[in-house]
């Protein structure tokens, strides 16, 4: 789900758990935007999207995770649109009968969401604002997926 307000991602995995209780484990990322960037001191990241392209690339990873993973539930919300430092961006979880699923699924979907996913980042600073892309590393973590 691509939402454009603040969302609690501590609710949100409450409410996930409280849906999931006959899975065994559940496992939960949320990403906040850091005051630190590319380009100094982080003030907010923009994030914009093609809705439509964005979310249908979204639920087919969502697809792929649930056919490579024994999973019982997965949620995903990522945030487009101004956000400031220390709002969270980005919200994925699992619940699956065994731990190790679940981190998996979490995993491959930020890997996806970081590197694939159909956004365009600006990061807005102290000095003026520059679109941003994914670091190396982030390319090199989503390769092991293929």
């Amino acid at each position: 789900m691509i939402v454009d307000h603040v969302f609690d991602a501590a609710k949100r995995l409450d409410d996930f758990i409280q849906k999931n209780q006959e899975a065994g484990a559940v496992v939960s990322f949320s990403g906040q935007v850091r005051p630190e960037g590319k380009n100094g001191s982080v003030l907010s990241l923009f994030l914009q999207a093609y809705e439509p392209l964005t979310r249908d690339n979204i639920e087919d990873k969502i697809i792929e995770a649930k056919a490579r993973w024994d999973l019982v539930d997965l949620d995903v919300i990522h945030r487009i649109g101004n956000i400031p430092v220390g709002d969270t961006i980005v919200f994925v979880a699992a619940a699956s009968k065994h731990r190790r699923e679940a981190f998996e699924a979490v995993d491959f979907l930020m890997d996806y969401l970081k590197t694939d996913a159909i956004f365009w980042k600006k990061e807005i600073t102290l000095d003026g604002s520059k679109w941003i892309e994914p670091r190396e590393k982030d390319y090199l973590d989503a390769k092991r997926w293929i």
